[in-house]
């Protein structure tokens, strides 16, 4: 019985540690630079910031330490790649809305959507006119909406934004129809070095058989645990030791994928060896 009461013991500090570090962790942010380069940039370098899976998270007043950081990157433009709100309850904007007003008052930005923003967007029984609002307030500030969308970027980018239907999104049984991107995207411009946020990195393949040289995707947060050689633990579909939870990653065709860990938390609110991240991305010829 003394044993089993030690072991006990000893599993409840082990947890209180493991919940005090994750407390730490989800407070805090690093930056993580990857460079890209690809013939098809003529006119010199390109920085962008990604931004992902906020989910109404605040470092600092007004999320002063997340702009500071933006700034100290001197990017070129700022790509949001959804999940900026979480969508529950009502579905509150005020944390997302006013950390785009201030990155659209310093950058140009480009958002894509999420399953959070795409969820207001689908429950009009449940949001009402929140997605609706969500994306005028954007407008309003300038911000660009990339909603099954493309866009120019200087004379050598293009920016894409793919909106993910829900059984993309399922548990267990996820899947993309055929051709989906093309269908929604029209065809990719070969001559132009195409830059896709979608935010679910399940379909690297289809993205990439698309033609995005770079898909830029979150949704993941990591895996929620992350662990030496083995990675993250368990992403939101409960997918355990999932391979694209984080990180570059490329196919042999050349085309590539950045995972961003994500800087906020829902419902499972956990970070270990995962801390919030910004992603830079320097595009080079």
């Amino acid at each position: 019985m003394k044993y089993a009461g030690g072991l006990a013991a000893a599993a409840m500090f082990a947890g209180g540690l493991f919940l005090l570090r994750s407390e730490y962790e989800r407070d805090q942010l690093v930056t993580d630079r990857y460079e890209v380069r690809s013939p098809k940039i003529k006119n010199g370098e390109k920085t962008f910031v990604f931004l992902t899976d906020l989910h109404d998270k605040e470092f600092g007043t007004d999320n002063e330490r997340l702009l500071e950081a933006v700034r100290e990157a001197k990017p070129d433009a700022v790509l949001v790649g959804g999940d900026m709100m979480v969508a529950k309850g009502k579905g509150d904007l005020a944390v997302s809305l006013k950390l785009m007003k201030a990155l659209s008052g310093e950058f140009p930005v480009f958002h894509a959507s999420g399953n959070h923003e795409s969820r207001m967007r689908r429950e009009t029984d449940v949001y009402g006119d929140r997605y609706q609002q969500y994306r005028e307030a954007l407008r309003g500030m300038g911000v660009t909406f990339l909603s099954d969308r493309s866009v120019p970027f200087g004379e050598d980018i293009m920016l894409c934004g793919l909106d993910l239907p829900p059984e993309c999104y399922r548990p267990g049984r996820a899947f993309m129809r055929p051709g989906y991107p093309e269908t929604v995207l029209g065809k990719q411009d070969p001559e132009r070095f195409t830059i896709l946020m979608a935010h679910s990195p399940m379909f690297f393949h289809e993205y990439a058989a698309w033609g995005a040289d770079l898909t830029l995707a979150g949704h993941f947060h990591g895996g929620t645990i992350r662990l030496p050689v083995l990675g993250g633990v368990m992403t939101p579909q409960f997918q355990f030791f999932y391979p694209w939870c984080a990180g570059f990653f490329s196919e042999e065709n050349g085309r590539q994928m950045i995972v961003g860990r994500g800087l906020g938390t829902h419902s499972i609110n956990i970070r270990f060896c995962n801390k919030p991240q910004i992603v830079v991305v320097n595009v080079k010829k």
